[in-house]
Formats: structure tokens, C-alpha cells, sequence
């Protein structure tokens, strides 16, 4: 299968370009390459000796998006392009509606312009809200509590009104939990911009000295220690279940629809047991510090991943041991992250 891939030099996108290339499929990437670096997919080629097609591309621009379409003509789309950063979508809303939203109705429209209508769609658990009950299941109430988590929503349901009124096309909806980790390798990771957002990339850069310490925000949850208990998934097993969706679309034809599945494990971590973990891996002290709770969090939060495992056929397989160790192995050969592009 050709399958171009939105967002590919990103860090869940480099992941699943390499388990593209590994399984036989041809890919192509689009990437403005504004959160990401093409060092990423260089290194990818280097891992499994196959390069991606690259364009560097913004979705907001609709003449090249469609180029890039006319040149690769691809069988199928995994769209990750978009920006993330919960704190940041309060800060700036207009931008994430507009980047997030606009940028997928133009790939919409250049898809089915050359006739491809398979995607699979990089949703988020922050569909559900601060109100879900842990296990949370598919068919858990939705809710977005903040602009980022209601561009996913919003786009959602505009997945479904697009496949109820035309039944030729097939979309799979992937809502993450907390990806961690990195590739087994070290050579490719998560290298955000500036001071990280998420949980472990920060404890990552405390440990080799870019940060001094951790914030934890909140001590006084109704958990075993008072911290927040999350979902976290290995990148490697994230990625993969993006092979298993495309495949099980592909089987299923025009009889897809729009779908929806949770990608997660199964089981929840709470902030103390990620440091505790990471120093095991790394041998080394985390500094840390607790601070208030960040409105909007809640206690716990994990995924009931039952519907992946029957109907795709994917479970998520790595440990938090592993997570750790990956994410260290990825920091520590990797101080800085990829090197900066030559000016």
C-alpha cells in the first residue's frame, strides 16, 4: 500500500513512517516541519535502509497540499499534522481551530480530489473530558475541556458526517492515551520544542541536565501516593496499531464507515511510579517538586483498549521498564534532541 502520512517527521509520525517502511508499504510524507526536523526521517532511512517521499508542505496551503497528492497518488492517509500543546491552545484558541481545523478540511478536499479516501485520523483521549470514569471505553461521554481536545472532537464528528453521506469513504479514529518512549534504537524520540509538555520527555531532560527539576503538579489526588494516574503506551506499540487500523480498513472496504478505537494499555501509572521507573532505567535521581494541581486534571484516567484487541487484532505489548529504558537510551544519545537544520 502507498500511504502518505501527515506530520510524519513528528514524533509519533517518524515512529509509524518506519513501521510503514518495515512492513513493505511506500510512503510519503507532508511535513511544514514547523515542530519537527528532517533529521527525523533520515534517520529513519538509516533504520530500515528505505526512504520516505518528502514534501514540505503546509496543510493551510492548498495548491501544494495538492501537488504533493497529484505526485504521490497515494492509496491511503494517516494524518497527524497539528498542533498539540493543551496549555498553548488556551493561550492562542484561534490558531488551533484554525490550524487544526482548516488544515484537515483542505486535506479532505484534496483527497477526494484524486480519489483517496482511506484515513486514519490521530485523535486523544481528551476527547472524554475531566468527567470520565476509569476504565474509560469508546462509548464513554465526550467532552473537551479545552480548545486543543475540541478540535478533536470537532473533527470527529466531521469524519462521520463526511462518511454518512458518502459510504466510499473509510476513516479510522485513534484516540491515544499518554505516548512515551522511543525507538529500541536511540537513533529517533521525542524532541519537543522548548520546555516539554508532556511527562516524560521533561523527566528525560532533567535527567541529562537540560531542566533542574520536575514540577509535579498535585500531591493530594485520591491515588496510592496523590499523584495523577495515567495511561502511558509506548510509541513503538502507538504506531503499530496505526498498521493495524489501516489494514483492518482495508479489509473491510466500503463497509467502514467511520470507526473509532481506543490505544491504550490497559492500565494506569501515577506521576511517582514514572520517576521511580525512570530512575531504575537511568540510574539516575530525579529532582522534583510538588506544585498546585493545573485546572482541568483529573485523578485518573486510563483506557479500556478491549475493542482494539478483538477487532484490530493489536495489543499493546511494552512495559513501563521498557518505556523508561527507550526514552533514556533516546536522551542520553540524544542530549540536545536532533541537531539543528544548517541555516
Amino acid at each position: 500500500m502507498h500511504v502518505l502520512v501527515t506530520g510524519g517527521a513528528g514524533y509519533i509520525g517518524s515512529h509509524t513512517v518506519l513501521e510503514l517502511l518495515s512492513n513493505g508499504h511506500t510512503v510519503a510524507v507532508v511535513d511544514n516541519f514547523d515542530n519537527s526536523k528532517p533529521e527525523s526521517l533520515r534517520r529513519v532511512a538509516e533504520l530500515t535502509g528505505k526512504s520516505a517521499a518528502v514534501h514540505r508542505v503546509d496543510l493551510l496551503d492548498e495548491s501544494a497540499l495538492m501537488a504533493a497528492f497529484e505526485a504521490e497518488r497515494p492509496d491511503a492517509v494517516i494524518h497527524f499534522a497539528g498542533l498539540k500543546a493543551v496549555g498553548e491552545s488556551n493561550a492562542i484558541p484561534l490558531r488551533y481551530y484554525h490550524n487544526n481545523i482548516t488544515g484537515t478540511l483542505e486535506l479532505l478536499r484534496v483527497m477526494e480530489a484524486v480519489d483517496c479516501r482511506t484515513l486514519v485520523f490521530s485523535s486523544s483521549a481528551t476527547v472524554y473530558g475531566a468527567l470520565a470514569v476509569a476504565p474509560i471505553n469508546e462509548s464513554s461521554p465526550l467532552s473537551g475541556t479545552n480548545p486543543y481536545a475540541r478540535t478533536k472532537l470537532f473533527l470527529e464528528d466531521i469524519l462521520r458526517d463526511v462518511a454518512a453521506a458518502n459510504a466510499t469513504w473509510r476513516f479510522g479514529l485513534l484516540r491515544y492515551f499518554n505516548p512515551v518512549g522511543a525507538h529500541p534504537s536511540g537513533r529517533i524520540g521525542e524532541d519537543p520544542n522548548g520546555i516539554p509538555n508532556n511527562l516524560l520527555p521533561f523527566i528525560s531532560q532533567v535527567a541529562v541536565g537540560r531542566l533542574d527539576e520536575l514540577k509535579v503538579y498535585g500531591n493530594d489526588y485520591p491515588t496510592a501516593d496523590g499523584t495523577g494516574v495515567r495511561d502511558y503506551i509506548h510509541v513503538v506499540d502507538l504506531a503499530r496499531g496505526h498498521l493495524r487500523c489501516l489494514e483492518h480498513l482495508d479489509r473491510l472496504g466500503d463497509e467502514a464507515g467511520c470507526r473509532v478505537w481506543n490505544l491504550g494499555t490497559g492500565k494506569g501509572l501515577s506521576v511517582i511510579d514514572m520517576i521511580r521507573s525512570f530512575e531504575q532505567a537511568s540510574g539516575v535521581d530525579i529532582p522534583h517538586r510538588f506544585v498546585d494541581r493545573r485546572p482541568g486534571d483529573v485523578a485518573i484516567s486510563f483506557a479500556d483498549p478491549t475493542k482494539a484487541r478483538e477487532e484490530l487484532g493489536w495489543v499493546a505489548e511494552n512495559t513501563v521498564d521498557s518505556m523508561c529504558a527507550d526514552s533514556w537510551n533516546w536522551q542520553s544519545s540524544n542530549p540536545e534532541g536532533y541537531p539543528a537544520e544548517p541555516a
